[in-house]
This record gives C-alpha cells, sequence and structure tokens, in this order.
C-alpha cells in the first residue's frame, strides 16, 4: 500500500488547485492548501492556509505554521496565479506589478520556504504551472505569458540548483480549461487557441492531475527541468 504524501498546492480555494486538493485528498495524501480566501474545503487530512503568496511575511508565517503541522513536504505544486489579457500599449503598470508579484514572486517565495521540508522526503517534487501562452506568444498576453516564462526559467534552473537533494523541479502548461482564470476571455479568442492546438480541444483538470499525478511517483525521479505543454503543443 502506497505511503500517504504530504503535498502543498497554492491556489487550492477554487478552480484547478480545488480539483487538485480533491484528487490528493480522496487518494487519502494529507493535502496543505492556501490560498487569499477562507477554507473552502473540509476534509480530516486537508488544512488551509490563509495567504497571499506574494507576500513574504504571509509566507513566511504560513511555513511556520506549516512545520508545526508536518516534519517534511513530499511536494509542492505552485498552482496560484493570475491573468490579464489587454494589449501591451494598454496594459497599466498596477497589473504588471500584481501579475508577477502573484506568478513569479509567488513561486519563488514557496519553492525557496519549501526547500528544507523537500529535503526531508524520500522522492520530493515541485510542480509549477505555466501556459501554452508561452509557445504560442498570444497578443493580448504579453504580461501574462512573460510571467510564465520566468516560472519555466526558474523550473528549470531549480531542476539543476535542487538536483543534488533529490528534488525534482518540472512545470505543467494547460491548455485552456474552465476555470476563472479564462472566464473573461471572448469565445472566438478562445476557441482559435484551440484550434492552433495538435488536439483541438479544451483541457480539463483530470488531464493536469493524470501529469501530476505522473511527475510524483517515485518512479518519475530522473524526469526533471521538463516544461510539458498539454494538446500537443511544442
Amino acid at each position: 500500500m502506497e505511503v500517504p504524501k504530504h503535498i502543498l498546492i497554492t491556489g487550492a480555494s477554487r478552480g484547478l488547485g480545488r480539483a487538485l486538493a480533491e484528487h490528493f485528498i480522496h487518494r487519502g495524501d494529507f493535502v496543505y492548501g492556501c490560498s487569499r480566501s477562507d477554507q473552502t474545503l473540509d476534509a480530516e487530512n486537508y488544512c488551509h492556509f490563509k495567504a497571499n503568496i506574494s507576500s513574504e511575511s504571509d509566507i513566511s508565517e504560513m511555513f511556520s505554521k506549516l512545520r508545526k503541522q508536518t516534519k517534511y513536504l513530499d511536494a509542492l505544486i505552485n498552482n496560484a496565479g493570475i491573468a490579464s489579457m489587454n494589449a501591451f500599449a494598454l496594459t497599466p503598470l498596477e497589473s504588471f506589478t500584481k501579475i508577477f508579484a502573484t506568478n513569479v514572486q509567488g513561486t519563488f517565495l514557496c519553492c525557496q520556504k519549501a526547500l528544507g521540508l523537500l529535503k526531508k522526503s524520500a522522492n520530493p517534487r515541485i510542480i509549477n504551472m505555466t501556459t501554452v501562452a508561452v509557445p504560442f506568444q498570444l497578443e493580448g498576453e504579453s504580461i501574462y505569458a512573460s510571467s510564465k516564462s520566468a516560472v519555466e526559467t526558474m523550473t528549470r534552473i531549480l531542476a539543476k540548483e535542487y538536483g543534488s537533494f533529490g528534488i525534482t523541479c518540472n512545470a505543467i502548461g494547460p491548455s485552456p480549461i474552465a476555470t476563472d482564470l479564462i472566464r473573461g476571455v471572448a469565445i472566438d479568442k478562445i476557441q482559435n487557441l484551440v484550434n492552433q492546438q495538435a488536439i483541438k480541444k479544451m483541457a480539463t483538470a483530470d488531464d493536469v492531475i493524470n501529469l501530476a499525478d505522473f511527475f510524483l511517483r517515485p518512479e518519475s525521479g530522473m524526469i526533471s527541468g521538463q516544461i510539458v505543454y498539454l494538446g500537443g503543443v511544442s
């Protein structure tokens, strides 16, 4: 019987993060979730932290509390992220700052703070979230795609720096999924994006969960520094 994993998931209150949390909770793992909102999941093997991942003080406080809950982490899934679709010339500095603070700084802070707990796991894993907006170089997504490009570079370098501790670091780039992240995007723009994929349909949370499960397997210990896009995108 597989030993339950201890998994931290950011942005766990809704959308893809919630789906990931529910999956691992149902599987019997110990899940620690965080979001800016209050706890929305109720399970014996779930613990929620209210935190803004772009805030160093919030993340430091969260990990201080986390270390009282568990002595180690088997996986960190950096799922929390925000997007804003604007033409480059019309993008306000406030949007740029918020997107980079959440997507890049938040990933940086969580990866850095989680290192000590991950080093104590037999099969430690980091999974970051990116987007197909990066390889597609989508118009109107310059800041969002740029932030995720930074996450991809961070993923590859952490794979090298953390590899000596046995920690793998990979990223998943979902094709469009019907979550709040794309709620404000016109249907025709989503369809145009899907039509550029080899597999011409939207992804689901289950598609992401399948890949996350693969990265988390003990047998996946030689797979690190990889960016995997869904939908047949390269």
